[in-house]
């Protein structure tokens, strides 16, 4: 796979001092730039920004595999060692999984890692890991 580049997000959350201890403490994201209504966090070489909002919006979810899964969400796709280690971390941390790390497509072309959880301000993140990272995009 061709090397990536790295991508921003921006997104909403009702407490910097919470943002910034579940960014920084649990998931182990370096802190940026700052400033009294935003953080900037590095995720994996990725620049994600915490930007303080009054109100956050409602969330809506699509069923996958079973699950209900949130949507919008955002996360990192991780080789397989690491996305092990950071399910761990979470576990570590206390917060609970909005779904639990498991295996879909097991044994198949697209076999990978997931599991979903929740910042403090409700955000979901989804880290997920693939057996076979050139299969990331494969539709078969």
């Amino acid at each position: 796979m061709a090397e990536l580049t790295p991508f921003h997000l921006a997104f909403t959350v009702d407490d910097l001092e919470q943002a910034e201890s579940f960014y920084a403490g649990v998931l182990g994201c370096s802190l940026g730039r700052t400033d009294t209504r935003w953080m900037d966090f590095n995720l994996h070489g990725h620049q994600i920004t915490a930007h303080l909002a009054k109100s956050m919006k409602a969330e809506a979810s699509n069923q996958v595999d079973g699950d209900r899964v949130p949507v919008p969400h955002f996360g990192l796709i991780l080789p397989w060692p690491e996305w092990e280690e950071m399910a761990e971390r979470i576990r570590r941390s206390g917060l609970s999984f909005l779904i639990e790390p498991r295996i879909r497509f097991q044994g198949q072309a697209g076999e990978q890692g997931i599991f979903f959880v929740r910042d403090p301000a409700g955000n979901a993140l989804e880290f997920k890991s693939f057996r076979d990272h050139d299969r990331i995009f494969a539709s078969d």
